[in-house]
């Protein structure tokens, strides 16, 4: 992958060598009923169906025929490949008594025919045959089609889009962050491995986990921590979205003896945000991609779905080890340190839901946020 990258290396570079950060402007104060009250998660899941969203990848439909079926936010949806490569998204709800039209998670069929009485759909949605017809009475079959949602390929993702805003196209939501997300080759990688859980705390909270530049060192001393600088990095604020970067300490090492190279970027890690719920991370042999849903109803839960993304065409048994290797990292810091950490969070926070979280300057990553939902939160409202 070739990612655009804006000259953060020297600014970096010059962090270290100053000892310096990038800072917010100022502090920021986050109520901690935030992440316990249930009004408060009923305004956070109408700026999640006020936004695209990414609902698969594309490598999950290799072929036109390829399906596959998702909950996202509690809406049952069915998205299909179409005959001339695009993709189509709709409710997995067939038009007649309201069952799902598909059952399977994924695979490849011509059509679609809801399990409860038979009836069919083309892939496109369309209404494509009634057993029993004469008897059924007159309806407007036009009226019948599966409802389609919309929804747009790019990048390498599927984004579904529940606010029924076809004017708005993925390029103008990503807007600054477009051009620099296609850099990372999404759309030439397949899932390697993922794995999906339920977690007990906060969506929020694993969203701030896995961006926080800070806690590395602290909470893992003997894994990450021993590789990330936490004193020196950026965030780059592209709007709705962002991304941080930080330093190997290999690179500390280099900028202290005064032997770093131009460009060195195998001696940085970054994170890529896409609001409101999206990690990327590039590695030498990967993309680690996640997705944080929230819990319809309980704050205080969440769902966690983490992809590793290999290049296609590069996959062989070295490069499978070495992926095989980070998911063990991965593994070791997120469910043994990260979430047990996130958890006794959450607990905290559902016995004492006063006061507040404090997000300093130099926690410009997480700031953005939670200023990001305040925002939408106040544009929704208006």
């Amino acid at each position: 992958m070739s990612i655009m990258m804006d000259g953060v290396y020297d600014r970096l570079v010059t962090h270290l060598r100053n000892g310096t950060t990038d800072l917010a402007d100022a502090v920021l104060n986050v109520p901690v009923s935030n992440f316990t009250c249930a009004e408060h998660l009923k305004k956070e899941l109408a700026v999640f169906r006020n936004q695209p969203l990414v609902a698969a990848m594309s490598s999950e439909l290799p072929e036109p025929g390829s399906f596959v079926t998702r909950d996202i936010l509690g809406a049952p949806i069915l998205i299909a490949r179409q005959k001339d490569g695009t993709v189509a998204a709709f409710r997995n709800m067939c038009s007649h008594r309201g069952g799902k039209v598909e059952q399977a998670e994924s695979g490849k069929k011509p059509f679609f025919v809801c399990a409860y009485h038979g009836w069919s759909f083309e892939s496109d949605g369309a209404l494509r045959g009634i057993p029993f017809e004469a008897q059924l009475g007159e309806i407007d079959k036009s009226c019948r089609n599966l409802k389609r949602l919309v929804a747009e390929e790019r990048h390498g993702m599927i984004w579904v889009d529940f606010s029924g805003n076809a004017a708005r196209s993925m390029a103008d939501y990503l807007g600054k962050a477009d051009a620099r997300l296609g850099s990372y080759g999404a759309d030439r990688t397949v899932i390697y491995m993922e794995k999906r859980l339920d977690a007990a705390m906060n969506w929020k909270l694993v969203m701030d986990g896995a961006i926080d530049i800070l806690h590395p060192q602290f909470l893992h001393p003997r894994g990450v921590g021993k590789r990330i600088e936490t004193g020196s990095a950026l965030w780059e604020d592209f709007g709705r979205h962002g991304r941080s970067w930080s330093a190997y300490k290999r690179l500390s090492d280099k900028v202290k003896a005064g032997t770093e190279e131009p460009e060195d970027f195998r001696f940085m890690s970054g994170n890529f945000v896409v609001f409101p719920n999206v990690c990327m991370i590039p590695t030498p042999t990967h993309l680690e991609f996640w997705n944080v849903w929230p819990h319809l109803t309980d704050p205080a839960r969440c769902h966690v779905h983490i992809r590793f993304l290999i290049d296609r065409d590069l996959l062989n048994d070295e490069r499978a080890a070495q992926i095989d290797k980070s998911w063990s990292i991965l593994e070791q810091a997120a469910f043994e340190e990260d979430f047990p950490m996130e958890e006794t969070i959450q607990a905290n926070a559902n016995a004492h839901p006063v006061g507040d979280f404090l997000y300093g300057r130099m926690e410009a990553p997480c700031q953005h946020l939670h200023r990001q939902l305040a925002k939408e939160m106040e544009t929704l409202a208006a």
